[in-house]
């Protein structure tokens, strides 16, 4: 599996069901290009997930509407509910770490602690 580039027009639809990691990253800073060769290679060990990336700088009001604040900042998905956000780059023991985490939720519990807004 590769990485899918998104925008504003498909991001809430993308990170609606399944597991979505997703990648908010600056192609010019350090550490954005530092943690996307391991954000390909987790890709790659796990097909059955999406992994996405977006331009930060490209996609400015999707970025803000989400709380981005600086890149790289890794957010997961499940189910369509935020489980995960952190800025800063992983490392790739921690990204399946990660990964096996939020497999293991139990989602009914996680909704119903969080309720929607």
């Amino acid at each position: 599996m590769t990485t899918v580039a998104l925008s504003e027009r498909d991001f809430a639809a993308t990170v609606a069901s399944g597991i979505v990691l997703v990648d908010f990253r600056a192609a010019w800073y350090g550490p954005s290009r530092g943690f996307a060769p391991v954000f390909a290679a987790a890709a790659e060990r796990h097909p059955d997930l999406v992994f996405a990336t977006v331009d930060a700088e490209a996609e400015p009001a999707l970025t803000t509407a989400v709380g981005v604040r600086a890149v790289p900042t890794l957010m997961v998905y499940r189910d369509g509910v935020l489980v995960f956000a952190e800025p800063g780059s992983l490392p790739a023991d921690s990204v399946e770490l990660l990964i096996a985490t939020v497999r293991s939720l139990d989602m009914a519990a996680v909704r119903e602690q969080f309720p929607p807004t």
